[in-house]
């Protein structure tokens, strides 16, 4: 399960980060999104979802292996193994493992909220 992404579809509204954040966190604060939006300026104007692509370096960097792949092949961090140390941030090369305020790691769970949301086709839902 992976969500693809559409090189050149995306808008930049950022509705997919703004429903990210709600549904996880409660809240409207964009920087608490599991996914970046990258703007590419001034040449050729686009922007860039940015999406876990389930490599599993984070998982391989974990001391603790609070990091586990699921039934569905996602990986996802099991809050109580996990010690903050920021390893699995370091370690991820898309910049899409995220810890807040020194708390757990957090990542795309694929809850496929974004894609539901994205108008363009720039996120979609690929089982």
């Amino acid at each position: 399960m992976m969500i693809q992404v559409t090189p050149g579809a995306c808008s930049g509204c950022r509705l997919c980060r703004q429903v990210c954040v709600i549904e996880k966190h409660a809240e409207t604060n964009p920087r608490r999104s599991r996914l970046r939006i990258v703007a590419r300026f001034p040449a050729p104007g686009t922007y860039q979802p940015v999406v876990c692509d389930q490599c599993g370096d984070c998982a391989a960097t974990c001391p603790t292996d609070a990091i586990v792949k699921d039934e569905r092949g996602v990986y996802s961090v099991e809050d109580e193994l996990c010690t903050q140390c920021g390893l699995c941030v370091d370690a991820c090369k898309l910049g899409v493992m995220m810890q807040f305020d020194g708390g757990v790691a957090e990542k795309c769970d694929f809850c496929w909220k974004c894609t539901e949301v994205c108008n363009t086709g720039a996120l979609v839902r690929v089982a």
